[in-house]
């Protein structure tokens, strides 16, 4: 019993229990049965005739499974005068008495079978001694199916705390109102491809007038605005580039090796802002300044660096449009 307690695997039950019911018993041979649906399955055996290791045999063609089936112990003295016996199945072999408890009573999920090469072998005091060893392995068999499930629910809210894990460190890097990555989220990921030392491209892009937009129009519309430029830069830039919303009305994208000439990006982003304006309503028109800086493979530029030359270059074009609005 013991041993049963502290059992983990059923295969463990299975040789505890057929080795234990042999010992006890003093019988020639021991067998667990599983049921199997209808069938009962011979899933340990071990003795002088062994009855089928293995074997799955129709319930009602096996003593195992008419004590399963009747939830009966069954103790047979010969088995060539009990009816319940299939002489076809035990009669080439050595059995000539047995007896066979079922597991669970009310609900049976095996048996273990013992048998002796004499008749009349078996006694009352071995069936009783029988049935106490299946309601231990029972219990057993109930523990085991427990501490699964636990382990399972334990694994299960692992995976479930992992997934909320991954998913609130993906929120904490994304920024809301675009789905781009935040500040925090773009530093990470572009210091990542600047630490490879292969070269990049960094821009800065803000978008020009959002204060007046948000004036005339309300910051519902300002905020459809950022959405839009964000829009606008994904569909301007591969797949590998780096995009984020740094704050405010200010993205940067960062471009890894292999790189383009700094006019490429430019242009490439000039076309999409075009293409978005002719689709878009005379007040939804988009305009930005960009600044763009590169860096060479092995270039001891860190992100800072570039951010803050980059940020000038983008500054400049900025006031450069300030004044030429105001001239005219």
């Amino acid at each position: 019993m013991q041993k049963l307690a502290f059992a983990r695997e059923l295969g463990q039950v299975q040789r505890i229990a057929r080795s234990t019911a042999r010992q006890m018993t003093g019988s020639d041979g021991a067998a667990f049965i599983l049921r199997d649906g209808e069938f009962s399955h011979y899933v340990d055996d071990e003795g002088i005739a062994p009855l089928g290791k293995g074997r799955r045999i129709p319930l009602g063609e096996c003593v195992a499974g008419w004590a399963m089936a009747h939830r009966q112990a069954v103790l047979i003295s010969d088995i060539r005068a009990d009816e319940r016996i299939d002489q076809c199945l035990y009669g080439p072999t050595l059995i000539r008495s047995l007896a066979v408890v079922p597991i669970r009573v009310p609900e049976p999920v095996g048996a273990i079978a013992v048998y002796w090469s004499e008749v009349d072998a078996p006694g009352e005091d071995d069936l009783r001694l029988l049935k106490r060893l299946a309601d231990a392995v029972s219990l057993a068999i109930e523990n085991i199916r427990m501490h699964s499930e636990l382990e399972e629910r334990v694994r299960s809210r692992a995976e479930e705390l992992e997934k909320a894990k991954a998913a609130i460190e993906e929120l904490s890097m994304t920024d809301e109102l675009t789905g781009l990555l935040n500040r925090r989220g773009f530093r990470r990921a572009a210091e990542a491809v600047i630490a490879k030392g292969r070269g990049c491209q960094l821009a800065i892009i803000d978008v020009d007038g959002l204060k007046k937009v948000n004036d005339t129009f309300g910051h519902a519309v300002g905020d459809s605005l950022i959405a839009d430029c964000a829009s606008v830069l994904r569909d301007s830039v591969r797949h590998s580039d780096v995009v984020g919303r740094m704050g405010g009305d200010e993205f940067c994208v960062l471009v890894p090796a292999p790189l383009a000439p700094a006019e490429t990006l430019r242009n490439s982003l000039r076309a999409r802002l075009d293409y978005f304006n002719r689709l878009s309503p005379a007040q939804c028109q988009l305009s930005i300044s960009v600044g763009i800086v590169q860096a060479k493979a092995g270039s001891s530029l860190s992100l800072d660096d570039l951010l803050s030359q980059a940020g000038a270059l983008m500054s400049m074009e900025k006031h450069s449009k300030v004044i030429s609005e105001s001239r005219h």
